[in-house]
C-alpha cells in the first residue's frame, strides 16, 4: 500500500500538480493568456472522466492513505536529529494541510463552476487572492504542495530500490531541491500575478 502510496503521489497527482502549476503561470502573460490556457484544458475531450479517474481517486486515495501514515508512524527527530528525520516530519505535516487546502481550493474553484456559481478564470482567482490572508494561504500552500512533491520524489525514488546507494540518495537529494525551487517560483509567480 505504501509503494502504491508513493507511486500515486507521483503518477498522477504530481505531474497534475506541475502541469497545474505551469497552466497558472500562463496569468504572469496577462489575463488574456491565462483564460486561453484554462479554456484549452477545459475543453479536452472527456475532461470530467480524466478530472476523476487521474485526478480525483488518485488524490483522495494518497490524502486518505497519507492521513492513516501521518498519524501511525513513530517520529525521532529528537533521537536521530537528522535532515532526513525533520524532512520526513514535514512531509507529514505538509501532507495534513494539504488535505485541508486542496479541499478549500477545490472548493473556491471547481466547486463554484459546477454549480453555476462563478466561471474558472482570470477574474475568479484575481478575486480570490485580492484578500492578503488568501493570498498568503495559497502560497503556503503552493509552497507545501512543491515541497511535499519534491521530497515524496526523494522517497518514492528509495522505495522503489532506484537510489540505494548514499550518494544516489545525495544526488537525489540536490535534484528534488532544484525540483522543489523551480515549481515554487513557477508557483508563487503565478498566484503574484493574479493579484
Amino acid at each position: 500500500m505504501r509503494r502504491l502510496h508513493s507511486l500515486l503521489g507521483i503518477i498522477p497527482v504530481g505531474l497534475f500538480l506541475t502541469q497545474h502549476l505551469v497552466v497558472n503561470h500562463f496569468a504572469t502573460r496577462g489575463e488574456e493568456a491565462f483564460n486561453k490556457a484554462t479554456h484549452f484544458m477545459e475543453s479536452l475531450p472527456f475532461v470530467l472522466l480524466l478530472e476523476i479517474f487521474v485526478i480525483y481517486i488518485p488524490l483522495l486515495f494518497h490524502a486518505f492513505y497519507g492521513i492513516y501514515i501521518a498519524f501511525t508512524v513513530k517520529y525521532n527527530p529528537n533521537r536521530y536529529g537528522t535532515l532526513r528525520n525533520w524532512l520526513f516530519i514535514l512531509q507529514r505535516f505538509t501532507g495534513i494541510f494539504l488535505v485541508v487546502f486542496i479541499a478549500w481550493h477545490i472548493f473556491e474553484t471547481r466547486f463554484q463552476k459546477a454549480i453555476g456559481a462563478k466561471e474558472v478564470n482570470f477574474n475568479m482567482m484575481n478575486e480570490i487572492l485580492s484578500n492578503p490572508w488568501m493570498l498568503a494561504f495559497y502560497i503556503v500552500g503552493v509552497v507545501s504542495a512543491t515541497f511535499h512533491l519534491a521530497n515524496g520524489i526523494w522517497s518514492f525514488l528509495i522505495s522503489w530500490g532506484i537510489t540505494q546507494s548514499p550518494k544516489s540518495q545525495r544526488i537525489s537529494t540536490y535534484v528534488t531541491l532544484v525540483i522543489f525551487l523551480a515549481l515554487s517560483v513557477v508557483g508563487v509567480q503565478a498566484l503574484l500575478a493574479f493579484v
